[in-house]
């Protein structure tokens, strides 16, 4: 399908954000149809992970159920496999200023319940997921638009509809990438049908995407979810197959082997068990190249000893006590790279020379010293553990990280596992986890900003740890006020430095999308953020 035009009159920023990432194929439209010899109506199989709630797109921020949320709903623009932008939903966006876009619409486009996707599904969806009484998990997202509050339920008003399929945006401080951030689960529509009962919706979601739920019991909790095809689609992903199979596994070993089976189509996560053999086992169908993931493992400053003073010094001598050259090299093959900021090296403006980044190199005196400065505050007591669910493949690397800390430090540490990413999730989100814990990041769309405001800013929807900085929100609202993208990045380089002083996460490394397919399937294409582009896979026919 022929792409209409992004209207980009004065935010030059936002087309520099539409680069080609570094390893990935460059792409025209998403998909195209072309079933390429397979059969058009076959189910293709995939990997995935219990959502952690139901699936609202609003309070979905973590990639078991953005997956689902993305196969199933369209929003106004969507992301190319290379990153870049391109419309869906909307017809144009024009960016009138740096404060002000206008929104328009194709006509004709519906939800799978019938009910005609308008301008005031954007607007009542945006205003729930924007209402402090509703506890959305990426309410932050509607942060600068006119209106917002944390504190009281008062509807954006920044948002006002012009007809059925124009509706224009006001935002209460410039926001220079606002309209490359469009295709965002977050701003998802929603069908009136979902006002009358969001829980029973979260269980039981209508979209308005290339997929749908197959039937009644197509999610069964645990196990899976079944999509089909939604037959009144019209967008740029039709799809070149009959639906996806997504299934929940235990392990990524018990999915590779499924892999290896033939009774798994695609896998976007290889256990670190076969990180040495995969390539041999799969051959051209192993799939290896950088993505837009970063990872980290976060320390609440409510924790014992991790505030003030006491705190800060612990957390230099704990990410210079970990040997992260060694890990990546020997837990991971070569799949993972040092981090050297917060960020991840295919977004453009990544730094690799940022002042403080000698916080992540291991250095083992140096760690030794500043945990004897912080014993000297308050003597050290009790085991360090970084917790994680035992379901996604990080017992290896966790276990390496915490030898790597005991060894260096002389004290008691070890992991914390959890049986299942949602049970890990929920007690970060209620914040009655008592230890640190693994965190990470898959970018939402290709921007520095992407990284730092959701998890850092102070009040961000995915700030697990509370983090809160005068110095960090200063950089970072400049930052995205420049409309200039050199400026912006720059601001952004120096919000990170604050980030370096005060480790409100630890990070660790950067992650390749390390997957695969079986012979079973064509057509596969991993995108930018390391999620396979289900829409193009075809059946071996």
């Amino acid at each position: 399908m022929k792409r209409n035009r992004i209207a980009l009159s004065g935010l030059a920023l936002l087309a520099a954000g539409t680069l080609s990432l570094a390893g990935c194929a460059s792409g025209t439209d998403s998909g195209s149809g072309d079933t390429g010899g397979g059969d058009a109506e076959a189910i293709i199989s995939v990997n995935g992970s219990e959502p952690q709630n139901p699936l609202i797109p609003t309070n979905t921020n973590e990639t078991g159920g953005g997956k689902i949320l993305d196969a199933m709903f369209s929003g106004l623009i969507g992301y190319a496999a290379d990153g870049s932008v391109y419309n869906d939903v909307a017809e144009d966006i024009t960016v009138d200023d740096p404060q002000h876009l206008t929104v328009k619409i194709r006509e004709g486009l519906k939800f799978t319940d019938g009910e005609e996707v308008t301008a005031d599904n954007f607007i009542k969806a945006w205003n729930y997921g924007a209402l402090a009484s509703n506890e959305q998990l990426s309410s932050y997202f509607f942060e600068d638009i006119e209106g917002f509050s944390y504190d009281a339920d008062s509807e954006l008003t920044g948002l006002e509809q012009v007809d059925d399929y124009t509706f224009t945006i006001a935002l209460n401080k410039p926001a220079s990438d606002f309209a490359q951030r469009l295709g965002y689960s977050a701003y998802f529509p929603l069908p009136d049908v979902a006002f009358d009962d969001m829980d029973a919706f979260g269980e039981n979601p209508i979209g308005n995407g290339p997929y749908m739920l197959s039937g009644d019991g197509a999610w069964q909790h645990d196990v899976g979810i079944d999509l089909v095809t939604n037959p009144d689609y019209d967008g740029p992903r039709t799809p070149a197959n009959g639906g996806v199979d997504i299934k929940f596994y235990a392990s990524q070993d018990a999915a590779y082997a499924d892999l290896l089976a033939g009774e798994l189509d695609v896998l976007d996560a290889i256990p670190d068990s076969a990180f040495e053999t995969f390539e041999s086992d799969l051959g051209d169908r192993a799939v290896n190249q950088p993505a837009a993931i970063f990872q980290s493992f976060t320390i609440p400053e409510r924790l014992p000893h991790f505030s003030g003073e006491e705190g800060n010094l612990r957390r230099q001598a704990l990410s210079m006590a970990i040997n992260r050259e060694e890990i990546t090299d020997v837990i991971f093959q070569g799949t993972r790279t040092p981090a050297s900021d917060f960020t991840s090296p295919v977004i453009d403006g990544w730094s690799d020379s940022l002042e403080g980044a000698d916080v992540l190199a291991y250095n083992p005196d140096k760690a030794k010293e500043l945990w004897a400065q912080a014993d000297a505050i308050s003597p050290w007591d009790g085991s360090f553990q970084i917790a994680y669910n035992a379901d996604g493949g990080h017992q290896a690397w966790v276990d390496a990280t915490v030898n790597s800390i005991k060894n260096t430090l002389g004290i008691d540490a070890s992991g914390a596992p959890y049986p299942t990413f949602a049970e890990l999730r929920g007690q970060v989100t209620d914040r009655t986890i008592q230890t640190a814990f693994r965190t990470g990041w898959q970018a939402d769309y290709p921007g520095l900003y992407n990284f730092l405001g959701p998890l850092y800013a102070t009040n961000a929807g995915s700030n697990d740890g509370d983090y809160s900085s005068a110095d960090f929100d200063k950089y970072l609202s400049e930052g995205i006020s420049a409309t200039d993208a050199d400026e912006a990045n720059s601001l952004f380089q120096k919000a990170q430095e604050v980030l370096l002083k005060d480790l409100p996460a630890t990070p660790l490394w950067y992650s390749n999308v390390v997957g695969g397919y079986a012979d079973t399937v064509d057509n596969v294409e991993f995108g930018w953020n390391s999620v396979p582009l289900y829409e193009q896979i075809t059946k071996v026919g």
